[in-house]
């Protein structure tokens, strides 16, 4: 599957802002896109490109190309209820999401790689599909001859600083578990939803 393999903080200057949360991204001191004419592009924007933008960041977030992002805001919509918040819940619940925030990989990248790898098991079986769709008592652990992956063995031997309260996982363990599905309150990345609903009811 296609995916992209450029340089990933390019994108946050791209956009103006962080898109993953770290405090060393160039784009918090340099808010405006890369190259020697990145300052002369910034003008007012359109309601289409605001929505745009907020569309990409969520995107990117997750590392999604778009017609993956299509295919999963339908299925939000589908849903029924807020449809913003179906759509964060869903990309929430993915594996490789649910990987990452359960601190066995540093980003959703590096934990789709270890899901396509086969290093993860869902309730003991070995499950190499990033989309997977993880539901409430499901546990989500490391296959045993993968435990001594650097990253991994990293990763357990501390929680993550910051645990979403629908996972659940002991230091040291290298097996957690959904409890619940991610809600409004409960989400981790906050983002304005309003703009990617915009952009796709045009």
């Amino acid at each position: 599957m296609a995916k992209y393999m450029g340089p990933k903080h390019k994108l946050c200057r791209r956009l103006g802002s962080c898109i993953w949360g770290s405090p060393k991204c160039p784009s918090i001191k340099r808010p405006y896109g890369a190259g020697q004419h990145g300052q002369n592009q910034r003008r007012k924007m359109s309601v289409y490109g605001s929505q745009l933008q907020d569309k990409q960041r969520i995107r990117m977030h997750y590392g999604l190309l778009e017609r993956q992002m299509r295919k999963t805001f339908k299925e939000a919509q589908r849903m029924g209820g807020v449809t913003g918040t179906n759509l964060l819940m869903l990309l929430e619940s993915r594996l490789d999401c649910i990987v990452h925030r359960l601190g066995f990989a540093p980003t959703i990248t590096a934990a789709r790689q270890l899901v396509n790898h086969g290093h993860v098991l869902v309730d003991g079986k070995k499950v190499d599909i990033p989309s997977f769709r993880v539901m409430p008592g499901m546990a989500v652990s490391i296959r045993e001859r993968s435990k001594k992956i650097p990253v991994i063995a990293d990763g357990a031997e501390l929680l993550p600083p910051v645990m979403p309260l629908y996972l659940q996982r002991e230091a040291r363990s290298f097996e957690g578990r959904m409890t619940a599905l991610p809600n409004a309150e409960t989400l981790p990345f906050k983002a304005d939803t309003a703009g990617i609903i915009g952009f796709y009811s045009r």
